[in-house]
């Protein structure tokens, strides 16, 4: 009987897998023409000369010392695109991500996350690794090619077990630390997490005047690699409905509060502090270098990427020489 439960169970999950492969190919690569052009636009990283610095544009940390020095006149490096690209992903599978209200759970919209990286740099050379964090420490995945190690990927993903104690929790700055010395070549980083993680006392960074713990490493990260934080969250997290007495419960510590929901007051400011902690992840976020993505789990997932996409391409569009203002 077991046996034949967990055959089920594969059975399912190899369709859930499925279906997200196809979701990914019909309606995102349909759209995000070019495979150098995916999540996050840029020019690559192989070496293709210099030339004069533009402020306002221009980062400070590809100017070119050398040339500068010689000629006097301020330069940055220009580079062209990689021909095969090393994409990491560290995806946070600690128990806050086991929660959800709407049509996904955060564990499965950041899997969902995963398997659009996946699926749309696969090809051409391009690797796919990961590291991923869990209530028993860090599960790394070496970087591969090819369809079949990604969904061996997903489907870890999908069976890290729930409700487990913790023996060995990783925190989110320590995980984006042991990536940065992992991953030594330039390539793409994506960081799937709620981001809850490592905030000050108060639950809202900036609000007390302290960063998040993960800022920093996020951005020493972002100094190496080009870096996409999909922000992943459910709408009972940014406020409360109106059904009575109810216990909340974090899954990180196991700690419970009962909470009166009838308080008109009360959900104003809880809605009024998550609003401006969001606000604060995607301001710590931006301040680190990296893009900022968020999705929810009542919303159209594949939606909010293709929507990312273009304005990324529109910013670096208006960014290039004779773009758009």
């Amino acid at each position: 009987m077991n046996g034949h439960a967990a055959t089920v169970r594969d059975l399912a999950r190899q369709r859930r897998l499925r279906r997200l492969e196809l979701t990914v190919n019909r309606r995102l690569d349909g759209l995000l023409h070019g495979r150098y052009l995916g999540l996050l636009p840029a020019p690559g990283s192989e070496p293709a000369g210099s030339r004069e610095y533009r402020p306002g544009e221009d980062e400070v940390r590809r100017m070119d010392w050398s040339v500068t020095a010689r000629t006097t006149v301020p330069h940055v490096r220009t580079v062209e695109a990689d021909r095969e690209l090393t994409t990491w992903a560290l995806v946070d599978a600690t128990p806050s991500m086991d929660f959800g209200t709407a049509e996904l759970e955060k564990r499965e919209l950041a899997v969902a996350a995963v398997a659009a990286v996946g699926f749309l740099t696969a090809g051409l050379g391009n690797r796919l690794g990961a590291h991923l964090l869990t209530n028993d420490g860090v599960r790394r995945f070496p970087a591969r090619t090819g369809r079949t190690p990604l969904l061996g990927l997903l489907r870890t993903l999908l069976d890290v077990p729930r409700g487990v104690p913790a023996t060995a929790p990783v925190s989110l700055a320590d995980g984006l630390a042991g990536l940065h010395r992992s991953a030594r070549r330039r390539g793409l980083v994506v960081v799937v997490s709620d981001f809850l993680d490592g905030l000050p006392d108060d639950g809202v960074a900036g609000a007390s005047g302290a960063p998040p713990d993960w800022e920093r490493p996020l951005r020493r990260l972002a100094a190496r690699h080009q870096v996409l934080a999909v922000a992943v969250s459910d709408p009972r997290e940014r406020e409360l409905p109106d059904v009575g007495l109810i216990t909340l419960v974090d899954p990180e510590s196991g700690r419970r509060r009962e909470v009166s929901t009838s308080s008109r007051r009360l959900r104003e400011r809880y809605a009024a502090a998550a609003a401006a902690q969001r606000l604060a992840v995607a301001r710590a976020v931006r301040r680190s270098g990296a893009a900022y993505l968020p999705l929810s789990t009542e919303r159209d997932w594949v939606a909010d990427i293709v929507r990312h996409v273009f304005v990324q391409r529109r910013l670096a569009g208006a960014a290039r020489p004779g773009g758009a203002a």
